[in-house]
Order: C-alpha cells, then sequence, then structure tokens
C-alpha cells in the first residue's frame, strides 16, 4: 500500500537521503525544509512549527503514515535549543493526529550518539521541566560563553529529546494509537553539517578520536536512511521507545555494558 511521508530537514544530508529512499520505493514524500522543498518553515519559531502542520494537513488531505523529526543544528548557538528540542517535538506532536488516521502509523525523530555526553545540567533542566523562553535564555547564555560551555549545547538538546521520546512512546497517546514512535541516534554522517570538521586528515582523526566508530568509521546518510526507512515502514509494528545508535560502535566504546 502506498504511504505518505513527512520528511523535516529534507533539502539535504539524512533527510535528503531518507527523501530519496522513501521515493524510490514508491512512497510520497512532504518535505520540509526552509527553503528548497515542498513545505518552507522555520521550525525554531511558533510560526514556522504552525506553518508545517497546516501545510502539511493540507498537502496530505488529513492523513500521513510516517514522520521523520530529522531537522537539526549542529551549531553551538541558542537557536539549536529552539530547533533541535522544540522544533522536533512541535513536529511530532502537531503531525499526530494526521498519524492517527493512519492504519499503520511510524514517527522518527534523529538524536545523536552526542547524547551520550556530558550535558549541561541548567539547559537539560529547563528543556524537560521548564519553558523554552528559559531554555533558549540558557543557551544564549552558554553561546556566550567560553567554547566547552557552548559546545554542550548540541548534545543536551539530544539528550533531552531523548528523554522526551522514552518518557511518552509508551502513552496512550502514542502506543495506545497505535503510534510508533522512536528515535535513531547517528554518529558521525558525512554530510554538509560536518563538512568543516572532516576536511583534513588531522580533523578527521580528532573527530574519531572523539566519536570513536570502529565499525567501518564515519557514516554515509545513504546508510543512515535505510534504517529511518524501515523504523517508518509498514513492518515495523512493535518497536516503541528506542533509541537505535547507528554509530559504528560510539555507544559500545563510551557506555560498554553499563546498561545492563
Amino acid at each position: 500500500m502506498a504511504r505518505t511521508y513527512v520528511v523535516t530537514g529534507a533539502a539535504s544530508g539524512i533527510g535528503r537521503a531518507t527523501r530519496d529512499l522513501l521515493e524510490a520505493r514508491g512512497g510520497t514524500v512532504i518535505g520540509v525544509d526552509l527553503t528548497g522543498s515542498d513545505v518552507a518553515a522555520d521550525l525554531s519559531t511558533a510560526e514556522g512549527r504552525a506553518t508545517l502542520v497546516s501545510e502539511v494537513d493540507r498537502l496530505s488531505g488529513g492523513v500521513v503514515d510516517g514522520v521523520v523529526a530529522n531537522a537539526g543544528l549542529a551549531t553551538p548557538t541558542a537557536k539549536t535549543v529552539a530547533i533541535n528540542y522544540y522544533g522536533t517535538i512541535a513536529t511530532l506532536e502537531g503531525l499526530r493526529p494526521l498519524l492517527a488516521a493512519s492504519p499503520a502509523p511510524r514517527a522518527v525523530a534523529t538524536a545523536s550518539m552526542a547524547s551520550l555526553f556530558p550535558p549541561d545540567e541548567a539547559l537539560l533542566a529547563e528543556l524537560l521541566e521548564g519553558t523554552e523562553d528559559r531554555a533558549v535564555a540558557r543557551g544564549a547564555e552558554l553561546e556566550s560563553g567560553t567554547p566547552e560551555q557552548a559546545n554542550l549545547i548540541y548534545g543536551t538538546t539530544k539528550r533531552a529529546l531523548v528523554r522526551w521520546i522514552r518518557r511518552h512512546a509508551a502513552t496512550p497517546e502514542w502506543a495506545g494509537a497505535g503510534i510508533a514512535l522512536n528515535a535513531i541516534a547517528p554518529g558521525v554522517v558525512l554530510t554538509p553539517m560536518v563538512a568543516g570538521l572532516t576536511e583534513t586528515e588531522e580533523q578527521r582523526t580528532s573527530l574519531a578520536q572523539m566519536v570513536p566508530m570502529p565499525l567501518n568509521g564515519f557514516i554515509e546518510a545513504a546508510d543512515v536512511a535505510e534504517l529511518i526507512a524501515w523504523l517508518v515502514g509498514e513492518q515495523n509494528a512493535h518497536l516503541c521507545g528506542q533509541v537505535v545508535f547507528i554509530d559504528g560502535g560510539s555507544d559500545v566504546v563510551i557506555r560498554g555494558d553499563s546498561n545492563w
């Protein structure tokens, strides 16, 4: 049966690779990005999030089978807080009623292996228990601090997102409505987002030390798209609230068997 998908961040990187793969397999994809896609929306703003929902509703006819909440930033800025956490959640919650109209609804968010890194505890607390204004304000404080402080923003937003997924996936609104909600946690993916970090052998070596990926090294976006395509497919009927690390072994190297 033909399926309709929404992919945010669809103009490049993982989002573009996912769109291409889903369309190649016969799916209809509604792409969302700042420019160059079916829906133009800035997910760091309330207006952009509202546009996403209204336009997807219009273009889909009120039924969506899969949502890939992939849009995000990796910059050490307060805007990363707004997009990576609040923009992703607004995508998932805003499109949930359209998913509920599907006979086999699936949703996937793009987290990161960076969720394993130590977070900024103040920002994490604001994300999970505070307000967007306060969380973005804390992000601005980190952005204006030292480089080490600013670099905590990205991983903290991804950790908060993972915890949101775990808190909500098994609730009546998601699992109870038959919607499979999960996340992926990629390692270093060779996309424009990391191009500035992988240009030289010295940069690649430094990045590999920070993000160890013993199985085949850095990943191509097309490989990540294969995992996403399965997660939003009809065959994924029972995976619930899982964070699937597609990271070449970073999770194993960093955490070992500590979770068990």
